[in-house]
């Protein structure tokens, strides 16, 4: 669609989202530092009181989220937010949560595998340093908690405040990527000393593997080599699980009751990760609901252009008179002249992909910090959709 030779953005229908009882998963995805906890907050909060039974679940380590919502504190456990009702009352409401990664993974474990090896599994440290600092490991436990909140049936519409990754597309990557090197070949090679027999193994690394496994034995130490060789014999019964888990998470991802929501704010960085993002989802089938540019910047007065009010800060500072009205004019100019790059930035990220809705929510005078300030997200994010 055209007008006056520029492409015209759909507008993102968020209430119209919010509203669908078809949509049971809201994920908020983006670069880092973008506003996807804020936007994944108020949307949730939004939904609640539109009548949604709604739970957010957050991995923002900064929990911003907690205060926001006046929670102390959040934890692996989802958390009632009081003050939080929907149109009819008492029954429907917000609940929030932080993902704990060891504590979900641990709750794998003990839920796959018998008591015995679970003791032995958890208290392996190859397997303490794995879930807690394995690169992927938060975004394949987001999306393990992700399966089981939405097998609860306990909530109507979950959403997902995804990791804050160095890439947006490290969520989609990371859940697979673990998921194979749980159960690679190299793993399963680690195993071979408890399967086979300590003569048995060492007539095999003669065969070829010898010195493959004295460089990781000077790399890593014998008793690095030992705690994974322990490891993976212990979690066998269980490998199978994580990829059949990651391959029924992205089914999940897929399926049409989910929705993703990019997030980004109008920088170039930000809104060429969100680009990469759309393609991404496009290709993996994932139904992409629209954009949500952050902390977009406008003028009270945009009759007044950048270069008109720099003319006349200039012709009033020459006069040496009206310093105050001099600033307030060369303020006016900046910020006309950060509203244009803006929004040439955005028209690039429409020209790119013209069939994706976008929602803005304009640059607030301060960080939001409660449900009033979450409210105004949500409400600006919904007259946007409506503009």
């Amino acid at each position: 669609m055209r007008t006056s030779g520029r492409n015209v953005q759909p507008a993102f229908g968020v209430d119209g989202l919010l509203d669908n009882r078809r949509i049971r998963i809201i994920v908020c995805c983006g670069s880092g530092g973008v506003g996807k906890t804020t936007t994944a907050a108020a949307l949730g909060l939004r939904a609640a009181e539109r009548g949604r039974d709604a739970v957010v679940l957050t991995v923002d380590p900064a929990r911003r989220l907690a205060q926001s919502m006046g929670l102390r504190a959040l934890d692996n456990t989802p958390r009632r937010v009081a003050g939080v009702e929907g149109p009819d009352g008492p029954g429907t409401g917000l609940h929030a949560m932080m993902l704990d990664m060891k504590r979900t993974f641990d709750e794998i474990v003990e839920a796959h595998a018998d008591p015995h090896r679970a003791e032995q599994i958890l208290a392996n440290p190859f397997y303490q340093s794995l879930s807690s600092s394995f690169a992927g490991t938060q975004e394949y436990m987001a999306m393990e908690k992700l399966g089981q909140l939405r097998h609860s049936n306990a909530w109507d519409l979950i959403v997902v405040d995804t990791p804050p990754s160095r890439s947006a597309l490290d969520f989609l990557d990371a859940p697979r990527r673990l998921g194979r090197f749980l159960d690679s070949r190299f793993l399963r090679l680690m195993s071979a000393p408890a399967k086979v027999g300590g003569k048995t193994y060492l007539r095999v690394l003669s065969a070829g593997m010898g010195v493959f496994t004295g460089v990781l034995t000077k790399v890593l130490g014998a008793q690095v080599l030992k705690d994974i060789q322990t490891f993976v014999t212990a979690l066998d019964s269980i490998f199978g699980g994580f990829r059949e888990r990651a391959e029924a998470t992205y089914r999940l991802l897929q399926a049409p009751g989910t929705a993703f929501v990019v997030v980004a704010a109008p920088e170039r960085d930000a809104l060429r990760e969100a680009s990469y993002f759309v393609e991404r989802l496009a290709e993996e089938r994932m139904p992409l609901a629209g954009l949500v540019v952050n902390r977009v910047h406008r003028s009270k007065v945009p009759q007044l252009s950048a270069a008109r009010s720099l003319a006349a800060a200039e012709s009033l500072e020459e006069g040496g008179e009206h310093a105050l009205a001099t600033a307030a004019l060369r303020l006016h100019g900046e910020r006309m002249q950060l509203a244009d790059r803006e929004r040439r930035l955005r028209e690039r990220f429409t020209s790119a992909h013209p069939a994706v809705p976008v929602a803005e929510v304009t640059a607030q005078p301060e960080d939001v910090h409660d449900l009033g300030g979450l409210r105004r997200i949500g409400s600006d994010m919904a007259a946007s959709g409506r503009r």
